[in-house]
């Protein structure tokens, strides 16, 4: 993968706290200086602006929805005093956060949103193991993604990160990622969440989502997270047409993240799980 999608992904990934560039480009295999320049070269932007104006977007949709600590928002945005972030604020969007509070509307704001982090690179896919599963429960944080706006699911992997080790009954070190389309509604639902036994004793801003007893092509992904759109695009396009199967109905596609993926990297187990519906016997 090029090393400024790296930066790109593990920007999405971690801007909810302090980063440097020196870590982004760390991350990356390049220098900051190396780093800085293909951004900019790529992207047509500069990479502390982006930086910047991602967090501030973030910041800006959680004021719109009504949150009630601004300082909070500040901090998490990763500046160091309501001033600071009142004074940033203001410059990048024209209004106070109190203001964009009280109105509750984003509408005349530009907000950065996420660069595309790559273009469909695989090829080739393995062939998959088949295994029929019991139905099971996944509690997490989900939300719709309008077409092309795909490259903010990091963010939501960032949020859900929080809760991630501290789910009452979370089985395991592993994640699921679950998509899903919404009948008659553009784009589709992303769901990151960890399995549990029961949907009581969670905490309230979580949701249960029942996932049904059916059988599974189970696909590994090879290389960084940050191509899973590459492997997914494989299973339809290749697998699916050849092998004569059937989609289920639920979910569309899910995502599992075994107990050695580093989300500080975007490596190590990772595996796409398309639902297969039961096959007719012929007469």
């Amino acid at each position: 993968m090029h090393p400024v999608a790296k930066a790109i992904w593990y920007i999405e990934s971690h801007f909810g706290r302090a980063i440097t560039l020196a870590e982004i480009a760390g991350n990356s295999g390049m220098s900051r200086h190396h780093l800085s320049r293909r951004f900019s070269e790529m992207t047509g932007q500069n990479l502390n602006r982006y930086l910047r104006a991602r967090r501030l977007a973030e910041a800006a949709r959680q004021i719109a929805g009504g949150a009630e600590n601004i300082l909070k928002v500040a901090l998490d945005a990763g500046y160091g005093s309501h001033e600071a972030f009142t004074r940033a604020f203001r410059e990048e969007f024209g209004l106070t956060p109190e203001t964009l509070r009280a109105r509750r509307d984003l509408s005349g704001l530009t907000l950065q949103e996420p660069i595309r982090m790559s273009a469909i690179e695989k090829s080739t896919l393995p062939s998959p193991r088949i295994e029929t599963l019991d139905a099971f429960l996944i509690t997490g944080l989900g939300t719709h993604f309008e077409p092309g706006t795909a490259a903010g699911i990091p963010a939501l992997w960032q949020r859900f990160n929080d809760y991630f080790g501290h789910i009452p009954g979370q089985n395991g070190n592993t994640a699921f990622g679950l998509c899903s389309m919404v009948p008659g509604k553009p784009g589709f639902r992303y769901f990151a969440g960890v399995r549990v036994p029961r949907s009581d004793d969670l905490p309230a801003e979580l949701e249960t989502i029942h996932v049904p007893a059916q059988s599974w092509a189970m696909f590994q992904h090879e290389g960084h997270v940050n191509g899973i759109a590459g492997t997914v695009n494989a299973v339809f396009r290749e697998w699916l047409p050849a092998s004569g199967r059937t989609v289920a109905s639920f979910p569309d596609v899910l995502e599992f993240y075994g107990e050695d993926f580093d989300p500080e990297t975007g490596l190590g187990r990772i595996e796409i799980w398309l639902p297969l519906a039961d096959q007719m016997t012929k007469s």
